[in-house]
């Protein structure tokens, strides 16, 4: 049994180097490679979504050797999605697309079982995983390129390909290098774990090679894990590695928020808020005068308002200087530390901007039945951690 094991983690990954023919070549080819004008401009498109990349020149041979890479992106069901998971992914899936990849997106549902995520019913779970879909959809994902897979239908279908990976995966790590990927799940190397949240980090580096993925577009949260998947190769003697690309994480809106919380209402704006209630969360949110560091109205705009956008406009009477649009956000935060940009102005023109994001995804959980009984679901949900 153990022997037929092995063949079969072998087998996999000859078949994964098979795949990824085209990137090995462009990796062995790094010193002095020549990208053309077309390369240099998709490479500028997917690069602009990464806060880190592991490796830049890997992304470079990548995109210079492949027409269609394919990026690996993922979320666990579990609750309504604020701006950070719905607004952000929009804005880096179509960049993604945009740059010629074709973008899977790993509908973890078995995932968000392991975590507890909602109390770890998978028929609450795949209403919130079907609920996500219809608010990409509402605020303009370009889904040509994309293709949504549910976890557990995708592991039951090739079973004898997934969990030989799992396998292999666990029984070449150490126990305390899986506890330090924990994080991925919003769990502590401290918390009291279950054996389910130790298979959990095991089972994600699976999918990165389950979905033959070149590029992995996750969170900075997400990091840990996908090393691990780097490392898993050179374990396997595979030359061609994913390439890591992290975006930033968007702060809630309290002051020390490093994330957006589902649980803390102050903290996150939802897909589907109303003007009134967007309004609200602004206005209370922390935005100290002259402080940019820190400040989370200030990081809404620079990576939700000007990549949606590409300006931000303030509106105030002429006596404070009348309307302004900028164009980029060395400019605002300039202004903002000098103290000609109060932050009044400045957050009005985010409730402005946000709202303007927003309604169409208002609009069809209003207007379209299907969307709204699933969000009627929802709320009527438990979020547990």
């Amino acid at each position: 049994m153990a022997d037929q094991s092995s063949d079969i983690v072998n087998t996999l990954s000859s078949e994964m180097e098979a795949v990824s023919v085209s990137s090995t070549q462009a990796s062995s080819s790094s010193d002095g490679l020549q990208m053309s004008e077309e390369v240099e401009k998709r490479y500028k498109i997917v690069r602009s979504i990464g806060e880190e990349c592991i490796q830049e020149e890997e992304l470079k041979n990548l995109l210079a050797k492949k027409a269609a890479p394919i990026c690996y992106d993922g979320f666990e069901p579990s609750g309504r999605m604020h701006i950070a998971q719905g607004v952000m992914k929009v804005i880096n899936v179509n960049k993604m697309t945009s740059a010629g990849c074709r973008v899977k997106i790993w509908i973890a549902d078995w995932f968000a079982q392991l975590n507890n995520k909602m109390g770890g019913d998978l028929k609450k779970i795949r209403v919130v995983g079907e609920y996500f879909q219809e608010i990409w959809k509402a605020a303009g994902m370009d889904n040509d390129k994309v293709e949504f897979l549910w976890s557990s239908e995708e592991i039951n279908s090739k079973a004898d390909k997934y969990w030989p990976l799992v396998m292999d995966i666990a029984r070449k790590n150490k126990l305390p290098r899986i506890l330090r990927c924990v994080q991925i799940m919003g769990r502590s190397e401290t918390d009291e774990l279950s054996a389910a949240q130790i298979l959990y980090p095991c089972m994600q580096c699976a999918d990165i090679f389950f979905l033959e993925a070149d590029i992995c577009q996750l969170g900075m949260d997400q990091r840990k894990v996908n090393v691990l998947a780097r490392e898993y190769c050179d374990d396997i003697k595979r030359k061609n590695k994913p390439i890591i690309l992290s975006h930033h994480m968007l702060p809630g809106l309290q002051q020390g928020q490093e994330k957006m919380s589902k649980s803390d209402p102050l903290s996150a704006i939802f897909m589907e808020d109303e003007e009134a209630e967007v309004n609200v969360k602004i206005k209370k949110a922390y935005c100290p005068p002259k402080i940019v560091q820190g400040n989370p109205c200030l990081e809404y705009i620079k990576y939700i308002i000007l990549p949606w956008f590409d300006e931000f406009t303030v509106e105030r009477n002429e006596e404070y200087g009348g309307n302004k649009t900028y164009k980029s956000f060395e400019e605002i935060a300039a202004e903002y530390e000098s103290g000609e940009l109060h932050p009044g102005d400045l957050k009005k023109g985010l409730m402005n901007a946000l709202n303007k994001i927003l309604q169409p995804v208002r609009d069809h959980f209003k207007t379209d039945a299907r969307a709204k009984n699933l969000l009627k679901q929802i709320k009527a949900y438990r979020v547990t951690r």
